[in-house]
């Protein structure tokens, strides 16, 4: 219809430049324009009609005549048009397996085999390829689609690449969109872009999800001690089964860890549901988590996802200094010589310079009291400041207890007591910055009154304070527990602190209870009281809740701290990629970033493959190195980094990934229109539906991406350009009846 209308299809005008073909001079055209106005001002001052209808009808007269003049200089499109026969057009077709979904490589076969190919091949050399991991160049259309991995961006920087060769006229990609390889990215299509190539998109399958349920992501910890708690949040997706129950489950091997029934969202919402479960002894294992397959799922293989995790046989020691005797440091202790994976020593000051040792691991460790040096304090992973005056610690360990956190990245917990927190004085020394409060600025904040304990939103979702594993047990569970015997004020969370548990005490209000928040590469928490013991003397000695959370508080103060070296990636399961990114932070005997360490990853993987890669210092990043290394097998590997400075030794650590493939093109199945849309309008192309792939020959031809010339093409002919001259006279002429202007 628009063509009948203005003589050319609308890819014309949208590439066309608006010229006027009549040589005559343009300030001739300005004069005449500028006399039909004044025509039009003339009839409008002597028309006897009333103002408004006197303008209306000046107007069009004076349009009609404008209109005359413009036609006189023949106006007209410049298009660039690519020569017929000289200019190649690359066809390529995504035959990875998300098209094997709904049949859509059979779709695009169809609409190449159903007339466009003839009608490209009958103006340009015509080149066809498949596309999965790599291009491919094929005779016919492709009928099957099965490669495991779509890595559009290396497909088309190859198309493009043959413009050094061959006039490319324009690139044709039948595609999902699905690029699992994230390698068509923005400075992709810039590059593609530079090449002045247009690419042409034709995009298939759904654009929404159908019938399916997908699991979107897991994300549990890569590291852990040995029967650790341990959480894994799981999202999901779903479209066509709102309301219904799944069961989600999570299995090593055979055994299954942790199983739970979720209510399904709303279609295309997507949701985050939380599974704990038992790390298990040491050992590197990957594990399964699923979503049970519901009836009349048209894609089941999204419902699976592996994970690995790394159960490291550790015993992380934590120095516990206490100011004076008291029953919680006993129950503390007790807590974590239950758990064999923590290492407790602790210091009581019994008077003002002597202290009882108990845990060390020779006669001379802490002989002379708290650490005094950097090397004695950065030997444990964590540290808990119990009832003592931040006076009693001198400006030195003040400062290394603030780097103990910042630089080693330890854990540092601070308790609730008489001479603990404000009464202590910590709200006026240099540590009051690493606190997760902002402590009152008074004295008189410890009280030796009752008080019951109840677990914030955070809370109830914490590993730290999961008694029970229901969370509304768990949550009526911390409610009842003993109320404490003491507390102490706390002032407000600052932020970035989460609050786990509150205090409630009666006639004082609500105060936090325990806090905890990151600061530089440690973390620091809060329990403000000291009357934790209670909830073991005040209930049945087989009530393990005591024990319970002060093993969990403890393995979440010390179990996740970095030593010297640390090697890790930007994931742990690579799927359909072999490019494996390693990223090592090397620290030196003070935990400062070692600037001229050797470092190198010994790599160990699947049917016997081994691997020594260097790792090179990263620009601008002091203590950090980094390589990529290409793991071509399938399957389960093991890389150790190993530090050197000098001869000496730095540290060493153990990073486990998984390579798969044919994974990734089983979720995200929809058609990804957006993708397909940007990439054309980058490039100078267009987004086809299948149903309307039959204008593209058009829209190629309109280019000056190879051999092209330019055609000039009047409009000042066309049907609507006589329709709207037509139009406006008739108009003037039923105007002037109407209104008794004839």
């Amino acid at each position: 219809m628009f063509e009948f209308f203005f003589k050319y299809p609308w890819t014309v005008y949208r590439k066309g430049t608006l010229v006027l073909a009549n040589p005559w001079p343009l300030w001739l055209l300005g004069a005449g324009l500028a006399a039909a106005a004044a025509y039009g001002l003339w009839l409008f001052l002597r028309k006897p009609l009333p103002r408004r209808r006197a303008l209306a009808l000046a107007g069009m007269e004076a349009a009609v005549l404008a209109l005359l003049l413009v036609f006189l200089w023949q106006p007209a499109l410049s298009v660039s048009m690519l020569k017929p026969q000289q200019n190649v057009v690359s066809v390529i077709v995504d035959t990875s397996a998300s098209m094997a979904l709904d049949d859509r490589v059979g779709q695009a076969r169809g609409v190449l085999d159903g007339g466009l190919l003839a009608d490209l091949r009958k103006r340009f050399p015509v080149r066809l390829y498949q596309a999965g991991r790599g291009l491919e160049r094929v005779a016919q259309a492709p009928a099957s689609a099965a490669q495991p991995v779509t890595n559009l961006g290396e497909a088309l920087r190859a198309a493009a690449a043959e413009a050094a060769s061959l006039p490319v006229g324009a690139i044709v990609l039948l595609s999902d969109g699905g690029d699992n390889a994230g390698s068509l990215g923005s400075a992709t299509m810039d590059e593609v872009r530079r090449t002045r190539i247009p690419v042409h998109t034709i995009g298939f399958g759904p654009e929404r999800m159908d019938r399916d349920v997908e699991l979107a992501d897991v994300q549990l910890p890569a590291r852990s001690l040995p029967d650790a708690r341990l959480s894994a949040v799981v999202t999901l997706r779903q479209a066509g089964f709102e309301g219904k129950t799944a069961r989600i489950a999570i299995q090593d091997g055979g055994k299954t860890l942790a199983a739970r029934d979720v209510k399904l969202p709303a279609d295309g919402v997507s949701s985050r549901e939380a599974l704990s479960f038992a790390a298990g002894a040491a050992g590197a294992r990957a594990l399964q988590v699923s979503v049970a397959v519901l009836e009349g799922e048209r894609n089941a293989k999204n419902n699976a996802l592996t994970r690995l995790l790394d159960v490291r046989d550790r015993k992380p020691r934590i120095l516990y200094f206490e100011g004076e005797p008291r029953w919680e440091m006993k129950f503390i202790r007790r807590a974590a010589e239950l758990d064999k994976n923590l290492d407790l020593v602790s210091i009581l000051r019994t008077t003002q310079n002597k202290f009882y040792r108990q845990g060390i691991s020779d006669p001379k460790e802490l002989e002379h009291g708290f650490p005094d040096s950097v090397d004695e304090l950065f030997r444990y992973q964590a540290l808990i400041i119990g009832n003592v005056e931040a006076g009693y610690f001198n400006a030195s360990q003040q400062s290394m207890i603030r780097e103990f956190v910042d630089r080693r990245g330890g854990g540092v917990l601070f308790l609730g007591g008489r001479a603990a927190l404000s009464d202590g004085g910590w709200n006026r020394s240099p540590l009051a910055e690493i606190l997760p409060v902002t402590l009152p600025d008074r004295k008189n904040t410890f009280h030796r009154d009752p008080a019951t304990s109840e677990l914030t939103a955070a809370g109830i979702d914490s590993l730290i304070t999961r008694i029970e594993e229901d969370p509304t047990k768990n949550s009526a569970r911390w409610k009842a527990l003993p109320y404490l015997a003491d507390y102490q004020e706390t002032g407000a969370a600052k932020p970035g602190a989460v609050v786990l548990a509150e205090l409630n005490a009666s006639g004082r209000g609500r105060f936090p209870l325990l806090v905890t928040q990151p600061f530089g590469r440690g973390r620091v928490g809060l329990f403000a009281t000291g009357g934790s013991w209670r909830w073991q003397m005040a209930q049945d000695s087989r009530d393990m809740s005591h024990e319970t959370f002060w093993r969990q508080l403890l393995r979440w103060l010390a179990g996740d701290v970095n030593e010297r070296v640390t090697l890790a990636s930007d994931r742990q399961v690579f799927s359909d990629t072999a490019l494996v990114p390693l990223r090592a932070e090397v620290r030196d005997r003070n935990y400062l970033p070692a600037t001229d360490a050797v470092v190198e990853a010994q790599i160990m993987g699947p049917s016997g493959v081994a691997a020594v890669v260097p790792l090179l210092p990263v620009k601008g990043e002091p203590g950090a190195y980094a390589a990529e290394w290409k793991a071509e097998a399938t399957g389960s590997y093991l890389a150790e980094a190993v530090a050197r400075q000098g001869e000496d030794e730095l540290g060493r650590d153990v990073f486990t990934f998984r390579r798969e493939d044919g994974v990734t093109e089983n979720f995200r199945t929809e058609q990804n229109r957006e993708l397909l849309e940007r990439l054309s309008q980058a490039t100078g192309g267009r987004y086809f539906t299948p149903g309307a792939a039959g204008g593209l020959p058009g829209e190629i031809e309109l280019s000056d991406a190879g051999i092209s010339v330019k055609e000039t093409r009047d409009i000042w002919s066309a049907p609507a350009a006589f329709l709207l001259l037509a139009g406006l006279k008739a108009g003037a002429w039923l105007l002037r009846r109407r209104w008794g202007a004839v």
